[in-house]
């Protein structure tokens, strides 16, 4: 079992930046492909950024490139997703998610092993 605890949302105003964190237990985390996804009322789950195990390569979805890092630090089992010039369009709920079984195809929910419970992101206009 991977225990995977997220911390950090809230609510902002657009504009503003809201750093998350992931922390994970459980398993050897510097070998786990991680992810950030989100959900919004009425939406699907989507996805968000992944950093891959090894050589930390990172993914995003379009409407985050030059907004949002990831990134990781194993020596603390956790994973980041920082948010910078947040949008109402932000608002949802993120969750983080490991990859434990080596197939990473970063943007797709089955690759995924284990989710947290996710937190709540709200951007005021």
């Amino acid at each position: 079992q991977v225990q995977l605890v997220e911390s950090g949302g809230g609510l902002v105003q657009a504009g503003g930046s809201l750093r998350l964190s992931c922390a994970a237990s459980g398993g050897t985390f510097s070998r786990y492909d991680m992810a950030w996804f989100r959900q919004a009322p009425g939406d699907g789950r989507e996805f968000v950024a992944a950093i891959s195990g090894n050589v930390e390569r990172t993914y995003y979805v379009d409407s985050a490139k030059g907004r949002f890092t990831i990134s990781r630090d194993n020596a603390k089992n956790t994973v980041y997703l920082q948010m910078n010039s947040l949008k109402p369009e932000d608002t949802a709920v993120y969750y983080c998610a490991a990859n434990l079984l080596g197939h990473f195809y970063y943007s797709v929910r089955s690759t995924y092993d284990s989710w947290g419970q996710g937190t709540q992101v709200t951007v005021s206009s």
